[in-house]
């Protein structure tokens, strides 16, 4: 066990931020969630409690919207969770999607919602239904340990598998490190799926983690260039994979991204990951092991909101951090080989893998599979094709889907499935590189919408790209509800972050491959400034742009906003 981790045993936790004590003490993540299951009297758990759900992948929220009501009614909050899948690169077989959609209907609102973490969430498990939700996902496979909390999240990498051999393997190494560092506490099987508990040997279930566990959350991508579908530089752990004649050499090793900040208070920013080196494929699961033990010894534990490894490689600085990974590996990592990224979206439509076999890929409007009034019925189209499809059903960091590995023969089928369910319609490029993360009525972060409110503001600016002469034009569009950046607005060419309801601070400057931060442009304006404001820039970007520039490139060459070049002058 590491010296810094024994000297917290030493520590007083009145030093430490209040989660630290509650960690060590919660008996490996268990607290008194038993009893709290248990209480019907209320649909909330204790405070301490809901810190330690988290842990096994949910989140207690109550319906916003209905806050006001409830509260003149003399009720509590209406209370239920939001559950999240681990689901290390985001693949599924057609019978798991029968039953996650199934449980969807059962036991939360009917819907399923793809995240910017490659997986699904659920919203509106009601504490009751909870029990029955996790174990039937658990009877399909799958479950949802550490989907959130201070351990290392669902392992993301280069969508669907079965495009290629390569992909393949990157989607196995993603499975690999997710089941190298998954805590070992048997507390989610005893609490929530009625596994018995086996007295003696706590000390020794958390060999990586301790009774401490990490500072804050820690989150892995790996990406195959030139496609940056994952946003891997918004990581804390990102592997590049390197491919010559066809054969994987190893990875690329960044550090140190992430995305959160808060508002007025600049010591907070969002941060891209430092290239500190390469590994060979061989080293992948003890690289990865070593860099989140660092982090586990040095991050913060006493302020939160500084507590992300951005900010341990910020303070000590790569190369400091490159060497003490260096330290625990035993070897010195190689120098970083080159590398390109050209995009970071999705494909659409039918294209083959390498064998031959076809995929679909599947717009999804901010991720949310349902059945919507305008008759697009996303959930039962998916129901049905899961129904008839041989294959598996891939998910992407863009919060869209693929049907994989489709033969021939079926592909008329699926497409008459589509054509039947209205699952696809005209989109525009700006809208299909749009993304937004859930905010309201569910999330208590929410300062402004954002999943219900981007749809429209998008058709006000489809508008104004038409009359532009840009209608088939993409520009990197995303939206969040607060600060803390779920969509990985900070990498968007237009950013929005709620501020107020109905007011939003507008960045600017972002590129179209997710490798340069963009920087506030405007602050807590509302929908007639917003639209004034890039109204103007559109109409100046499609008279002035060069060749081939994107908009994100053309706002900082044209000098209407500086670019961020190292997330510590994000606020500059």
């Amino acid at each position: 066990m590491s010296d810094i981790i024994e000297k917290l045993r030493d520590i007083s936790f009145d030093d430490l931020h209040p989660n630290e004590r509650l960690k060590a003490e919660s008996d490996y993540l268990r607290g008194s969630l038993m009893e709290g299951m248990a209480d019907r009297a209320t649909g909330a758990v204790s405070e301490d409690d809901t810190q330690l759900t988290k842990f096994h992948g949910f989140y207690q929220q109550d319906d916003r919207d209905l806050r006001s009501e409830r509260r003149h009614q003399k009720l509590e909050p209406l209370y239920s969770f939001m559950v999240r899948l681990r689901m290390p690169g985001g693949l599924m077989s057609s019978r798991q999607w029968l039953t996650l959609d199934d449980v969807a209907t059962r036991y939360a609102n009917g819907t399923l919602r793809i995240t910017t973490r490659q997986t699904f969430q659920y919203h509106g498990v009601l504490k009751e239904n909870l029990r029955a939700h996790l174990k039937t996902i658990n009877e399909a496979m799958l479950d949802t340990i550490a989907a959130c909390g201070d351990v290392n999240r669902n392992v993301i990498c280069t969508a669907n598998p079965h495009r290629s051999t390569l992909h393949r393997r990157i989607f196995d190494f993603a499975h690999d490190l997710s089941a190298r560092l998954m805590p070992r506490t048997r507390a989610y099987h005893e609490i929530f799926l009625g596994e018995e508990r086996i007295a003696g040997g706590e000390e020794t279930q958390e060999p990586l983690y301790t009774q401490h566990y990490l500072p804050r959350k820690f989150k892995i991508a790996l990406a195959i260039p030139p496609e940056n579908d994952v946003d891997l530089f918004a990581h804390d752990l990102g592997f590049i994979a390197h491919v010559e004649d066809g054969e994987l050499l190893g990875f690329n090793v960044s550090i140190g991204g992430g995305m959160g900040m808060t508002h007025g208070e600049p010591a907070t920013f969002p941060r891209l990951s430092d290239v500190i080196g390469f590994c060979t494929p061989e080293q992948v699961l003890d690289v990865a092991e070593a860099v989140m033990l660092v982090q586990r010894d040095h991050g913060d534990r006493h302020d939160r909101k500084h507590a992300r490894m951005k900010y341990t490689v910020e303070d000590h600085g790569a190369q400091w951090f490159r060497e003490e990974v260096e330290r625990r590996l035993g070897h010195a990592l190689n120098e970083s080989r080159d590398y390109r990224f050209d995009s970071n979206g999705d494909r659409y439509g039918w294209y083959q893998g390498d064998d031959g076999a076809w995929h679909y890929g599947l717009f999804v409007q901010n991720g949310r599979i349902a059945d919507f009034d305008d008759g697009m019925q996303l959930m039962t189209g998916m129901r049905e094709i899961a129904k008839v499809h041989e294959g598996d059903i891939a998910l992407t960091t863009n919060q869209n889907l693929i049907v994989a590995n489709v033969t021939d023969a079926k592909r008329a089928e699926i497409d008459a499935l589509i054509d039947k369910y209205h699952m696809v319609k005209d989109t525009t490029p700006l809208r299909r590189e749009s993304m937004a993360c859930v905010a309201f009525p569910t999330c208590g972060l929410a300062m402004a919408e954002s999943e219900r409110y981007l749809p429209s503001l998008i058709d006000k600016l489809d508008n104004v790209m038409d009359e532009a002469g840009l209608a088939d034009d993409a520009i990197v569009v995303r939206m969040t509800g607060c600060p803390n950046g779920c969509a990985r607005p900070y990498l968007a060419e237009i950013g929005f972050v709620g501020k107020a309801l109905g007011r939003y601070n507008l960045y600017l400057g972002g590129n179209f491959t997710g490798e340069r931060l963009n920087k506030l442009y405007r602050e807590n304006i509302d929908e007639a400034t917003v639209m004034q404001e890039l109204t103007a820039l559109i109409q100046r970007y499609a008279k002035e742009r060069e060749d081939g520039e994107h908009f994100g490139d053309f706002v900082i060459r044209a000098g209407v906003i500086k670019a961020t070049t190292a997330g510590n002058n994000f606020h500059e």
